[in-house]
């Protein structure tokens, strides 16, 4: 191979600058404000801009992975070093079940147990005795694989039931390994009440890991669960701030009992939700660590409790019951962010979780985007493949600084525990939520195969039954718990009821599309209002376009179609939809008649409202209430 260089064939032509870029973007425009086009709102307050250049990250102090503080990984060869931790958690109460599940997720690629416990995991196992270990876990070599397990207050009884079983095997009790997790205030927010005080709590957690510390137990027993934010509709800065004021409430409480931040710093275990928006979630990992390093420090522990550990669970908020196998596409998106930002740990929803306990299929599904990550992709043989990269560390930095001010009015506040009793966080969520549901009610917020291109010929499968989380009455404080949410419900409710009507009478609510002129007059709004109803699983139909308000009446009368759909232009409304509005609501059997567009004036609005329309559909009207306040008019 010759050494010889090659010249640069670029040097001839002048280096173009940022503003260059943006002189030519904006005269692409056309006139549309560069702000409005090409400027990303997102749900955590942040401005995505369309390009980012190295002056982004020129004032950022340089970092390296396996350095303080963390920002680019605890492990100076990151996934190289041992990989990531295979968490598949089987979905079943019964012991033997889940053992049987268990077993044949570990001989086929999974290298972690991952034990759901009541009441933190609402459908999880109850644990009593030794002889409930030895069904649940039989023919597990703990030894060879780490064990995770969100144990709530009962995490003390737990190691000792785990302990037992090992001794019941004769087995040293250093087999044990891996995480059993007490957060007392991750289970209150789950449950609503805790069966003792946030004092004997801490109590319980100081001597847990004083435990582990005279048993020698590679264990990390101080949970924090900050993806049961995410499941609630938080947004990513909300899950950093609310998971690190958790973590330093924890260490002052232990503090107080006389363990240092250096004792209590390796045994802390950090879970995230990981969504689908890729770069948001690898920044989203990075922050962690690197808000986690700076709160550490503060406290006086040294590098080695500065170093966060974090385990990724692929979030429910954005799955769906419709067309469930996009759910593969979201979780292997959330399971690459998950690797690529750092997860020690990693559990992948099957893609039917939302709709039935998963099967041997949906597991092992589910099993292989990890396994395929790692042995085809070989993400874990890159050191820290997000660095340098201008977006994503621009991006962590922000979410650091805003979840750090988030954070700070927590403490402001009294800390985390006064903050959950006064229900300061909880109200912040529910208002985030609510925003991003209204985004997907809108469908400013896309959901493939939910509220946008749906199947209709898809059959909907029936509603899974949950257990209710049960909050225990007795103890010294109670909270607002916080509800797990998904986007698509509302669109799933409806696709329920308008299914309902197919399962009795053979078919859907019909919509008719009644348009006017040519077909630049109304195709794009015809096309609108076919998919607006689609995602209530409205069936559309149309006819040949109409030259008179009465040729439109008579066609849509004659379709049998219970809501019918107005669609021209501005400009042709006025004259138009008045006598086609009042032709349609003389029949004998009138439908519901939908404007397409919003009038530019409400006196507009109201006259055609006089003249028989009774809603109007347009880009900023909420899909999901509309149509079901549709549905409530036909009786449905």
């Amino acid at each position: 191979m010759s050494n010889v260089s090659l010249p640069n064939l670029f040097t001839e032509f002048p280096a173009a600058t940022p503003a260059d870029w943006r002189k030519v973007a904006e005269e692409s425009l056309a006139g549309v404000p560069f702000e409005k086009k090409l400027i990303t709102r997102t749900p955590e307050g942040i401005d995505l801009q369309p390009i980012y250049t190295q002056e982004d990250t020129a004032r950022l102090p340089e970092a390296w992975p396996g350095l303080p503080p963390y920002v680019r990984g605890t492990d100076p060869l990151g996934q190289r070093a041992a990989g990531w931790h295979i968490c598949q958690e089987p979905d079943a109460s019964d012991p033997a079940a889940f053992n049987a599940a268990l077993l044949c997720d570990l001989q086929r690629g999974q290298n972690a147990v991952s034990l759901p416990l009541q009441p933190v995991a609402p459908r999880g196992l109850k644990l009593f005795a030794v002889e409930d270990v030895d069904r649940v876990l039989q023919g597990v070599d703990l030894a060879a694989v780490p064990l995770f397990t969100q144990a709530g207050a009962s995490a003390p009884a737990v190691v000792a039931l785990l302990s037992a079983w090992l001794a019941k095997k004769n087995r040293p009790a250093t087999d044990l390994h891996g995480a059993v997790l007490a957060d007392p205030l991750g289970e209150l927010l789950t449950t609503g009440s805790l069966p003792v005080s946030l004092d004997q709590a801490d109590d319980a957690m100081a001597q847990l890991v004083r435990q582990v510390q005279r048993e020698g137990l590679a264990l990390r027993t101080l949970g924090i669960n900050a993806a049961q934010w995410a499941e609630a509709g938080a947004n990513a800065v909300q899950e950093l701030a609310f998971a690190l004021a958790t973590g330093v409430e924890y260490l002052r409480a232990l503090d107080q009992r006389g363990l240092t931040a250096d004792e209590a710093g390796p045994r802390f275990l950090f879970t995230y939700a990981l969504g689908s928006n890729l770069f948001m979630e690898i920044a989203k990992l990075r922050a962690a660590r690197l808000l986690w390093a700076r709160a550490v420090g503060v406290a006086g522990g040294g590098p080695e409790a500065q170093r966060l550990v974090c385990h990724g669970r692929t979030t429910r908020w954005n799955k769906t019951v419709l067309d469930p196998h996009v759910n593969l596409l979201r979780t292997t998106t959330e399971a690459f962010a998950g690797i690529v930002g750092g997860c020690a740990g990693l559990q992948v929803g099957t893609f039917d979780e939302c709709i039935r306990p998963p099967d041997d299929f949906s597991r092992r599904l589910a099993r292989n985007i990890q396994i395929i990550l790692a042995e085809e992709c070989q993400l874990g043989r890159v050191v820290d493949p997000a660095g340098g990269s201008w977006y994503v560390e621009t991006l962590t930095v922000q979410l650091a600084a805003k979840a750090w001010t988030l954070f700070q009015d927590i403490e402001r506040r009294g800390g985390m525990g006064a903050a959950l009793k006064a229900g300061y966080p909880q109200g912040l969520v529910e208002k985030t939520a609510a925003d991003r549901q209204a985004a997907t009610e809108t469908r400013r917020d896309g959901i493939i195969g939910t509220n946008l291109h749906p199947n209709l010929r898809e059959k909907l499968p029936a509603a899974m039954a949950i257990q209710p989380t049960q909050a225990v009455v007795a103890g010294a404080v109670t909270v607002k718990a916080l509800v797990p949410r998904r986007r698509a419900e509302p669109f799933e409710a409806l696709r329920r009821r308008t299914e309902a009507l197919l399962a009795r009478t053979g078919a859907r609510p019909k919509v008719f599309l009644a348009t006017f002129g040519s077909r630049k007059q109304h195709a794009a709004r015809a096309e609108f209002s076919a998919g607006f109803f689609a995602a209530g699983g409205f069936d559309t139909v149309s006819a040949k376009s109409s030259d008179t308000p009465e040729a439109a009446a008579q066609a849509a009368l004659a379709s049998g179609a219970a809501v019918v759909v107005l669609c021209s232009t501005d400009e042709t409304y006025p004259v138009l939809v008045p006598p086609c509005a009042q032709a349609l609501k003389a029949a004998a059997k009138p439908p519901v008649v939908v404007l397409a567009g919003l009038p530019a004036t409400p006196e507009l609005q109201q006259q055609f409202k006089s003249a028989g329309v009774d809603e109007f559909i347009h880009i900023r009207a909420n899909c999901a209430k509309l149509l079901a306040g549709v549905l409530d008019q036909l009786g449905l």
